[in-house]
């Protein structure tokens, strides 16, 4: 730990599971405060009563994505509390196994509303708030070389190719790539850098339902399912919540701060485009 982010305002949405838990957690050891954004309110305290240890500043927020009033109500609480806002993960969605010609219109805008308006609504709400911190000598200078803000959105390796069974999990993830990279051209002129990251396989309750949908699918067990994918990974294993929490970190350190409109993949080599 070496105290990268001291000091630094961050927000995860679903913050109290899975990755986003572990990004939270990561930037909290390295000295950032933390609000949690998540819809399960047992999930977030228990989280925050996990994490919560010695003088970290978490912030829980309960809040369902879907509903844009309540990001921009998620943000509002943060500066409220805090001041200010440096960092958002935007770590939030939903995913489901469905054969194309099955796909509901209910699920298919499920899916859509959390993972790609949530995610474009919050960097919205978080991007005026970052704007608004800038120094106003500085805006009418020429480009600083200092960040005035880091975004990291959560895309998959799913988002780079299609999926028979995931079409609509897969159109929200292409589309993060999509937004991250809209997001980085509009905002560059602030210095406010917007990057992705894209994983694979990640042990969480996602890929337990993930794996679940599938067996029903494919008439196999969901051992299979699993064990299938993992070994189709060129390093022959999941990736974990702490390998994404590393990579956030460095995204959302000085260490990128000439690093924008990218899509990372840590995804263990199944990717490589």
């Amino acid at each position: 730990m070496s105290g990268e982010l001291t000091q630094k305002i961050a927000l995860v949405t679903g913050g109290a599971m899975g990755i986003g838990k572990a990004v939270a957690k990561k930037l909290l050891e390295e000295g950032a405060i933390v609000s949690i954004v998540d819809i399960d309110e047992k999930a977030l305290d228990d989280t925050v009563n996990e994490l919560s240890m010695g003088s970290r500043q978490i912030l829980p927020i309960k809040a369902d994505i879907r509903d844009v009033h309540s990001i921009f109500d998620s943000v509002d609480q943060v500066v409220k509390s805090f001041g200010r806002l440096d960092i958002l993960v935007n770590v939030a969605a939903v995913m489901s196994s469905v054969p194309f010609l099955d796909l509901s219109f209910e699920e298919w805008n499920r899916v859509i509303e959390v993972n790609m308006r949530g995610t474009f609504f919050f960097m919205q709400a978080a991007i005026k708030q970052m704007i608004k911190q800038i120094p106003e000598e500085q805006i009418k200078k020429d480009r600083s070389t200092v960040s005035y803000g880091k975004i990291v959105n959560f895309s998959s390796i799913s988002g780079r190719r299609g999926r028979a069974v995931q079409v609509h999990y897969a159109a929200t993830k292409a589309a993060a790539i999509s937004l991250t990279q809209s997001a980085a051209l509009a905002f560059a002129k602030y210095n406010i850098n917007v990057n992705a990251v894209a994983p694979s396989v990640v042990l969480t309750p996602m890929w337990e339902k993930s794996n679940k949908d599938k067996s029903k699918i494919f008439g196999i067990s969901v051992e299979q399912a699993n064990n299938e994918f993992i070994e189709s990974i060129p390093l022959k294993r999941a990736g974990s919540g702490l390998d994404m929490a590393e990579a956030v970190l460095f995204l959302c350190s000085n260490r990128s701060d000439y690093i924008t409109g990218q899509t990372l993949n840590v995804n263990g080599g199944y990717e490589m485009d």
